[in-house]
């Protein structure tokens, strides 16, 4: 089973640049939140979660077109491979998301930019983010507009789940990290 430590190590072979290590992050807070929700194996959704963008860095065109076999040869599984591969549906792959992991990783991926930005407007940063707040940005198309909402919505749909749920998840997953994700504010100092 892939481990946190292993998808680190497997990332930092292909990604390099401090904002895609910290969205990495983030997706990863996220997802271990969610595995928690669906009482599946925390660090092993973080661990999928943290190497979903692997190829994206160096192949932003192509991306996830040179995903499956090198993590394949790394000795990632097919399960997590497939995992990755879902979050591009409908974009750049035509691997529907069926699992849990799938529709989670499908929906918290463009969430957690949305959840960041709000963070990032607050002195408090994500320490005491709400959901009402994260709302009011959610609802505004203008904010962190590259932010796909109707994708988000569209993996809502596929978990079952409303958005406000799903964002309160990742919300709380994300506050752990506020510091690694340099969004704890600015209020301490």
């Amino acid at each position: 089973m892939l481990t946190l430590e292993r998808a680190k190590e497997l990332n930092a072979t292909m990604v390099t640049e401090p904002h895609l290590i910290k969205h990495a992050l983030s997706v990863s807070a996220a997802m271990g939140a969610m595995a928690e929700k669906f009482g599946e194996d925390k660090e092993h959704w973080e661990a999928v979660g943290y190497l979903h963008d692997y190829d994206y860095e160096k192949f932003p065109e192509e991306h996830l077109a040179h995903t499956k076999e090198p993590l394949l040869e790394a000795g990632v599984s097919e399960e997590d491979v497939r995992a990755i591969l879902s979050h591009g549906y409908g974009i750049c792959t035509d691997v529907e998301p069926v699992t849990n992991m799938e529709k989670s990783l499908f929906t918290v991926d463009e969430l957690t930019g949305i959840i960041s930005a709000a963070a990032l407007m607050r002195p408090t940063g994500i320490t005491d983010l709400s959901v009402k707040s994260f709302m009011k940005k959610f609802k505004d198309k203008r904010f962190a507009a590259k932010c796909d909402r109707e994708l988000i919505l569209k993996g809502c749909e596929m978990l079952g789940m409303e958005i406000r749920e799903v964002a309160e998840i990742c919300i709380r997953g994300m506050q752990v990290y506020a510091e690694e994700l340099e969004l704890a504010g600015k209020a301490e100092e």
